[in-house]
């Protein structure tokens, strides 16, 4: 018993390779235990078709048409076995007897009729007939229910393809945080990249902090963060890439990178939402930042350049790339000594004398 609570005591955020957040923005939590789960998600089933993967999503799309014509297949064959149409010669009927649908005298014969009412590719061979009530009703149920069946189906596959989601995989975050030092103050900073030519309006990015209490409990901080020298809350235009800072100051959350002293550990979840120019929708993107995805005394590489023509252009392969930098914080903590020269006793220069080194 002991033993079991040791294990289920163990930190939900120090377990190798667990994160909350993928860098691709999926959520890794599972929900256990929850009652009537199962039934919430068959209430939701236009949800559950654009959530799920394309592969799927074909398969679906087959499988209900195919049981739609497999039902009505059996329903074609019981009504032609009800009316006695089975064991009848279609060619040459009795005078007192009305067949249904001509020609179906097997459940091949039905399936076939069956897919050519659905698909209305026309009558050929097997037709139903005018005179039998339960052909005409049984055949307006099928093309009702089908037609029902298709606008389902065809609206699916139009949202899925023309969803928002879709517009955010073109949105990139650079895979380390750095902490950059700008005027002798500590920042932290990431990058945003627009990775095609159509731009995006109204950009705005949050980000939340996660950190495990001793309870188990997970704590959120909001943490801001703003684009150099902008005081907008949103970014009006987004077609080249963006770098978002959060200044470190001794009460963030985040001071206790600088001294390396995060006693737990914790997750940085980035939201980026953005509007799309041509159809006014807002998308999202999220990714997430371990502590081992933040680089101490890092700066990112320029990404932007000017062509030979004078064009800008945007260097993608740096975009990830960083410089290291000397850390800011080494001037003011190492202790230095004034020191001067001279030549004949007279003053020639002077010079700071450190633990680092020689200053001038």
């Amino acid at each position: 018993i002991e033993s079991n609570n040791t294990k289920s005591s163990a930190p939900l955020l120090t377990q190798r390779y667990l994160r909350m957040v993928t860098k691709d923005g999926h959520s890794t939590f599972q929900m256990d235990g929850a009652q009537g789960q199962g039934l919430a998600y068959l209430r939701d089933a236009w949800g559950i078709l654009m959530d799920m993967r394309w592969r799927w999503m074909m398969l679906v799309f087959s499988a209900s048409f195919v049981i739609h014509w497999l039902v009505f297949a059996v329903l074609w064959y019981v009504l032609a076995e009800m009316n006695g149409d089975l064991e009848l010669d279609h060619d040459s009927p009795p005078d007192n007897h009305t067949i249904c649908v001509k020609y179906i005298t097997s459940f091949t014969a039905a399936f076939s009729f069956s897919l050519e009412t659905q698909l209305t590719i026309g009558y050929g061979t097997m037709f139903p007939s005018g005179d039998c009530p339960s052909a005409i009703a049984l055949l307006a149920i099928q093309m009702v229910l089908g037609l029902m069946l298709e606008a389902f189906i065809t609206g699916a596959f139009v949202a899925k393809i023309a969803r928002p989601k879709n517009r955010a995989f073109s949105i990139r975050f650079t895979r380390c945080a750095t902490v950059t030092h700008t005027e002798g103050k500590p920042y932290l900073t990431f990058q945003v990249a627009n990775t095609r030519s159509s731009p995006l309006t109204s950009v705005q990015i949050s980000a939340i902090l996660y950190q495990e209490q001793e309870n188990g409990q997970l704590h959120q901080t909001s943490i801001d963060f703003h684009l150099d020298n902008v005081t907008l809350d949103e970014c009006p235009f987004f077609t080249f890439p963006l770098t978002y800072y959060h200044s470190i100051t001794p009460s963030s959350p985040l001071a206790a990178l600088l001294q390396r002293e995060a006693a737990r550990h914790f997750e940085l979840v980035v939201f980026l939402s953005a509007v799309q120019e041509g159809t006014g929708e807002v998308c999202q993107r999220r990714t997430s930042y371990l502590p081992s995805e933040i680089m101490l005394y890092h700066r990112f590489a320029p990404v932007l350049a000017r062509s030979a023509k004078g064009e800008y252009q945007i260097k993608m392969e740096n975009f990830d790339k960083t410089i290291p930098e000397l850390p800011a914080a080494a001037d003011s903590m190492n202790p230095r000594t004034a020191k001067e020269i001279r030549i004949n006793g007279q003053h020639v220069d002077s010079f700071q004398l450190s633990e680092t080194g020689l200053t001038e």
